[in-house]
């Protein structure tokens, strides 16, 4: 969900904050909110290229640890969509290196070690407003993550079956399927007509009776 925070000047700049740690966005929510922007947050990767797109931020403030789609992925996701924002990383220590490697790739303005203040943003205000550099990484962008580059279509209908061990998956043939009869069609048409099976129960009864007479006459001594 993303989170905005309106300043009394309707033509304020916007910033879109990206970051899922609760108190470094009470931080820069603070600090850009003294600056008099127009703020929205959002704590996911995927949903901050979303809002990029949506509402065209002047500034994005970025967090390379957020879930589903990493800062550095997202501010290339925003610079192949185009515009004309500035992007700052904002990163601790421990990844200082990711965050000089994704401000070049991603050509950010600039990147801010954590936790942020109002003093190093003042200090780099400058560099932040400064000209955009290119983005390298965007020739990369395919191979970064090639599942998501391409994302799979729902099927419509009929659907395949699973391949078996071993066995490549069949495919779909969209050959149409005829309904299967229901069951008192499937006993109707096994059973037989009544007239001929009492013929055939009438034979039995005949055939058996004519056995146990002959039966009979032999142990008699009829037949000597």
């Amino acid at each position: 969900m993303a989170y905005v925070t309106p300043t009394a000047e309707e033509t304020a700049p916007t910033v879109l904050i990206v970051d899922n740690n609760a108190m470094s966005l009470l931080r820069l929510r603070e600090i850009f909110k003294i600056r008099e922007f127009n703020i929205e947050v959002c704590e996911d990767g995927d949903q901050a290229v979303d809002e990029y797109i949506r509402i065209d931020p002047e500034l994005v403030v970025l967090a390379l640890d957020i879930p589903s789609l990493d800062g550095h992925l997202a501010a290339l996701e925003m610079r192949e969509h185009g515009g004309e924002s500035r992007i700052v990383f904002v990163a601790s220590r421990r990844h200082a290196q990711l965050a000089e490697d994704a401000t070049y790739s991603a050509g950010a303005v600039a990147w801010l070690e954590k936790p942020i203040s109002s003093t190093l943003v003042a200090e780099r205000w400058e560099q932040i407003l400064g000209p955009i550099p290119d983005a390298p990484g965007l020739e990369d962008l395919d191979q970064l993550y090639p599942e998501d580059r391409i994302k799979p279509q729902a099927d419509e209908g009929l659907m395949p079956l699973p391949p078996l061990p071993g066995m490549p998956a069949l495919p779909l043939l969209g050959l149409p399927i005829n309904p299967l009869p229901d069951l008192e069609t499937v006993l109707l048409a096994e059973k037989p007509i009544k007239p001929k099976r009492r013929i055939f129960k009438l034979l039995i009864l005949l055939t058996l009776a004519g056995v146990g007479a002959l039966v009979y006459a032999s142990q008699s001594g009829l037949l000597d």
